[in-house]
């Protein structure tokens, strides 16, 4: 533990915590950006469902040798074309398609890594994440995802609040509904693929939800909650790194944790000031 109080940072003079925190901090925006819509449209299953659904691509690629980034995306997008094609074909509910993929992909997954013969530290690295090996090249590949994530929910803003009121209100305004909702799940994709290495695919839920849920609790604005998730989420990342340093705790873990506990907190201070301002003064 430091023995000064500022001396508490001082982890983050090593190169790899600083590559870690500003990855960790280039996620938390991205998911901050997505993770509001994901909350407002109630599209926490979905997120779930990509996260686990990443599973076979990137066993698959770690069995080959191959990039395991790449593999998660093209299992993710897989899953989402998927999902659609079921709804579409298949005449299934959105929640029942997402369930059917869900379980195919998880237990795909589960038995590519059975298959292969030591996938023990690999297996781990997928599940919980590895948000201190974030190299350069992640650094960029990241500042890109959340670029075009920033991009995209600007461009759709429009489309994903009338998709949100009521979708015959979209169509009504032209807005082309079932494009928004092809537009949102690509972004909770994107998000999902990018948060990979950092909280993994066990913990990429937590960062994408809790930041937005903290935010929600103290405005209503679209804008305005992104904003606010944004600053709760690279806080989760600050703190859990710390915290990992600390405690020798596993890293992505404590950022996931981070979140969920500020999430805690924000209702918690919310609720107090709430029964603070309606307690009548004698």
């Amino acid at each position: 533990m430091p023995r000064h109080p500022s001396d508490l940072f001082a982890p983050f003079a090593l190169d790899f915590l600083q590559r870690g925190m500003l990855g960790g901090a280039l996620v938390a925006i991205l998911c901050a950006i997505v993770g509001t819509w994901v909350v407002v449209r109630g599209m926490a299953f979905l997120g779930e469902a990509l996260a686990h659904g990443m599973l076979p691509g990137v066993a698959l690629a770690t069995v080959l040798s191959l990039p395991v980034l790449i593999g998660g995306a093209l299992s993710a997008i897989a899953m989402s074309l998927g999902i659609g094609a079921l709804q579409r074909r298949a005449r299934l509910s959105y929640d029942t398609s997402i369930g059917l993929l869900f379980v195919s992909m998880l237990a795909l997954g589960v038995i590519i890594i059975s298959h292969s013969g030591s996938f023990a530290t690999d297996a781990t690295a997928i599940l919980f994440g590895d948000i201190l090996a974030i190299s350069a090249v992640d650094l960029v590949l990241l500042a890109a995802a959340a670029a075009v994530g920033l991009i995209v929910a600007i461009l759709f803003h429009r489309s994903f609040v009338a998709l949100s009121l009521d979708v015959r209100i979209a169509s009504v305004l032209g807005l082309r509904p079932q494009l928004a909702q092809a537009a949102l799940v690509g972004l909770v994709t994107l998000a999902v693929v990018a948060s990979y290495q950092a909280v993994g695919s066990m913990l990429v839920v937590g960062l994408l939800l809790a930041p937005a849920v903290a935010a929600g609790h103290w405005t209503t604005r679209i804008p305005t909650r992104m904003a606010l998730a944004a600053v709760f989420g690279v806080t989760a990342v600050i703190l859990g790194l710390l915290a990992s340093w600390y405690a020798a705790t596993a890293a992505g873990a404590s950022v996931a944790a981070c979140a969920i506990l500020l999430a805690c907190l924000s209702w918690a201070v919310r609720a107090l000031s709430s029964r603070g301002a309606r307690t009548p003064h004698v």
